[in-house]
């Protein structure tokens, strides 16, 4: 696992570090006996913010252990670690602490984008990107269109050169270049490996006797794999092969509507007890996904765009625009104007339903369905995607409970760090996000803010308000 650092950075240059000038509007505090008043209307340099520690004061806390909420708690966090969580009656805070005062507010784990993508050189965009995703609380990002430039991002992320989510690199995707052939696919592998990228992303194009060797591979020195099923893969040997991640909810719906269903997978009864054959085939391939021991990443949003865009009009009105550079916005909507993949309203209800009863069917059958959108691509922008998405997986059934464990608790599990972090316990890093409502009534509460803590770094919402404002400005100068 990667243990990574971060520091803050001076709004100035995003979220790219100048130490020496520096300085953090201080946050909204409290003071009680004992603990040092923080004026909270002049700054705070730097480095005495990231001594202090910080106590969310009387918060309700939404672990994510299991479904619960623990009302009237202080989370103590030091050196970029949860130090304390107890009662708030009771709590010991530092006499130095920086207050952040809890009441009426709910602390839970930060979210994943589990297929992210980061532009491949360094630059404004690429800081601009990190700081999309953290002024949403994204605090974890797999990325999964690889350049060395990554490998360098994490590195300085870990560090503490850059501000950023904790970031997961896989390497240049592996496709029908890359390993037209067994012997290169093997090859692909081991230099990725060597690299030092963190997991290997399959793309389409790649033949099965290629595939096997990716995965033969990855296996034998200890990668994971993730990404699409290719087509002359398919679902059932990529399942066989117990791929670590099929993103998109890739192949699937190919095989359920096949011709052919293997008669071995089919299920006896359908979601709800139902014998329509659709149903039994859905069923079967989310039991199979399960005895695979695979994740899958649904990105449910983006690719409804790609297959049932929506018109101009109605995308122009998304206040998230205008945080992407105006030439990627034109391309989008030149994107758009060559239409979707179906075209009868027939069609499009029929592809929308079944890829929705997939999702479902796969959260019921106890798939981890880990929380990713693809962004930035087509009106997906970084950060903001997310909640897009997690209102697409509520409209699929899933619960709020299921979709916040999506992003939090399920993906610690997926990387095996479930011991330091995806909950809010003592011992685990210090990644969260303070709301303003309670997610588990209303998963739309999610975007209601009040802060983002990154690694033990306290981002008050007026500070990435402010981020993202002069971002905004940025697009519109001549």
């Amino acid at each position: 696992m990667m243990h990574l650092a971060v520091r803050p950075a001076p709004i100035a240059t995003l979220f790219l570090l100048g130490l020496a000038a520096s300085t953090l509007p201080a946050q909204g505090t409290t003071t009680g006996t004992g603990s040092r008043t923080i004026t909270t209307t002049t700054t705070t340099t730097v480095r005495t913010t990231l001594a202090l520690p910080v106590a969310f004061v009387d918060v309700a806390v939404i672990p994510m252990d299991r479904e619960r909420i623990l009302e009237h708690q202080t989370v103590v966090v030091r050196d970029g670690r949860i130090a304390s969580v107890g009662p708030a009656a009771s709590a010991r805070i530092p006499s130095d602490a920086l207050r952040v005062d809890g009441r009426g507010k709910y602390l839970m784990p930060g979210l994943a984008e589990m297929h992210g993508h980061v532009p491949a050189q360094p630059g404004a965009v690429a800081d601009a990107t990190m700081l999309l995703f953290v002024a949403n609380g994204i605090t974890t990002v797999r990325g999964m269109q690889g350049s060395p430039y990554h490998v360098t991002l994490r590195d300085a992320i870990e560090r503490g050169d850059v501000l950023g989510p904790r970031f997961y690199a896989a390497g240049p995707q592996l496709d029908g270049r890359r390993a037209a052939t067994p012997a290169a696919a093997v090859a692909a592998v081991l230099e990725q490996k060597a690299a030092g990228f963190d997991l290997l992303k399959i793309q389409e194009g790649v033949g099965r006797e290629a595939y096997d060797s990716i995965i033969a591979t990855a296996r034998r020195i200890g990668m994971p794999v993730g990404g699409h099923v290719p087509d002359e893969v398919g679902l059932w040997h990529a399942l066989a092969s117990k791929q670590g991640t099929i993103d998109h909810l890739d192949n699937f719906m190919e095989a359920v509507e096949a011709t052919e269903f293997p008669a071995q997978h089919l299920a006896r009864v359908g979601p709800a007890g139902s014998t329509a054959e659709i149903d039994r085939r859905i069923a079967g391939a989310a039991a199979a996904a399960r005895s695979a021991g695979i994740a899958v990443v649904p990105t449910q949003v983006l690719w409804q765009m790609l297959w049932i865009p929506e018109d101009s009009a109605t995308l122009s009105r998304r206040p998230e625009l205008r945080y992407m550079p105006p030439a990627t916005l034109a391309g989008w909507y030149r994107t758009i104007r060559l239409g979707g993949r179906l075209r009868t309203d027939e069609e499009r209800r029929a592809w929308i339903s079944t890829r929705t009863r997939i999702l479902r069917a796969l959260s019921d059958a106890g798939v981890p369905i880990l929380l990713g959108t693809d962004a930035p691509q087509l009106f997906s922008v970084p950060g903001f995607s997310v909640h897009r998405e997690m209102k697409a997986m509520a409209d699929a059934g899933m619960t709020p409970w299921q979709i916040l464990q999506s992003g939090t608790r399920s993906i610690a599990l997926h990387f095996g760090t479930q011991a330091v972090a995806g909950t809010v316990e003592a011992g685990r890093e210090a990644d969260l996000i303070l709301l303003n409502a309670n997610p588990l009534g209303d998963i739309a509460n999610v975007q209601r803010r009040s802060g983002v803590m990154v690694r033990g770094r306290w981002l008050a919402e007026a500070e990435l308000q402010e981020r993202l404002e002069t971002l905004a400005a940025s697009y519109k100068s001549p």
